[in-house]
């Protein structure tokens, strides 16, 4: 397991406040770890493969993503 992950807060993530609904952070993971199954969906991140490199938080438009120790 890594050291560090993103994790989606979900009182925060409101993906209709996103351009057309698709998640700027999902587009932002420079790895493709965070997914958006459709439009309006919340993305979810796969804690086994996250890096924790930090591109979905910065990307987050809502703050609705934050990287924790593990």
């Amino acid at each position: 397991m890594p050291s560090k992950m993103a994790l989606v807060d979900y009182k925060r993530c409101h993906p209709e406040k996103c351009n057309s609904g698709v998640c700027a952070a999902a587009l932002a993971c420079s790895h493709k770890l965070l997914k958006q199954e459709a439009p309006y969906e919340i993305p979810m991140t796969d804690p086994f493969l996250c890096q924790g490199c930090g591109d979905c938080v910065r990307a987050c438009p809502l703050k609705a993503i934050k990287i924790v120790k593990m």
